[in-house]
């Protein structure tokens, strides 16, 4: 089958970003469902696998010497410290899968994004949202993974990212998960045909 124009274009690098209970996991794998020419990055870290967690699909594990020693080569697009154990987004693989033409979402929390806006600031940065506070209070409490302390620092902490989705380029407020999937599609669908992504393009059809 011959690829589209836009399929032979480099991928775009799509940051979504969100507080917890927002839905970004949701949004992404509906995105997958529908979009056969994007993946999601797959982080590395240093910690142990889990019960069910397979290497290359939920994380790449990897000790914490190498660890260290990619960060001193600047090989993540953006890495943090958690506790104990280290968690990035190996630079390499994901400007490959671009380089191929594919999208690539990073599903990162505001820090992480930051960072990679240092590296690649033409990235897609996009936010979600919940409709409300107390909706996403809902959400948090109906997973019944949090006591009351920890449900209380996790809306602290949603208050505070809250109010940075000003700093993304787009804000998505996920009240119903195929609306919101619609919305971050159109975004992908609308960044792929801003003209500076399309001059080779033009200059094709002219002849040049």
């Amino acid at each position: 089958m011959t690829r589209s124009f836009y399929e032979r274009e480099k991928g775009l690098l799509i940051v979504i970003s969100g507080p917890s209970g927002a839905g970004k996991g949701t949004i992404c794998k509906e995105l997958l469902k529908r979009q056969k020419n994007l993946e999601i990055s797959v982080s590395a870290t240093t910690r142990d696998p889990r019960n069910g967690e397979i290497e290359g699909k939920n994380y790449c594990f990897i000790n914490k010497e190498s660890f260290l020693d990619m960060i001193g080569n600047n090989e993540f697009l953006e890495y943090a410290k958690v506790y104990d154990n280290y968690y990035g987004t190996p630079k390499k693989r994901v400007l490959e899968k671009m380089e191929q033409g594919i999208d690539v979402i990073l599903e990162i929390d505001i820090q992480g994004a930051s960072q990679v806006r240092a590296n690649y600031p033409e990235g897609i940065y996009i936010f979600i949202v919940p409709p409300s506070l107390k909706e996403l209070k809902k959400r948090i409490t109906d997973r019944g993974t949090e006591n009351q302390d920890q449900l209380d620092k996790r809306m602290n902490c949603a208050y505070e990212e809250i109010r940075n989705a000003t700093k993304y380029s787009y804000i998505v407020i996920n009240d119903t998960v195929s609306v919101a999937a619609n919305q971050v599609s159109a975004i992908i669908t609308a960044e792929k045909c801003r003209s500076e992504r399309l001059e080779s393009k033009i200059e094709e059809i002219l002849g040049r």
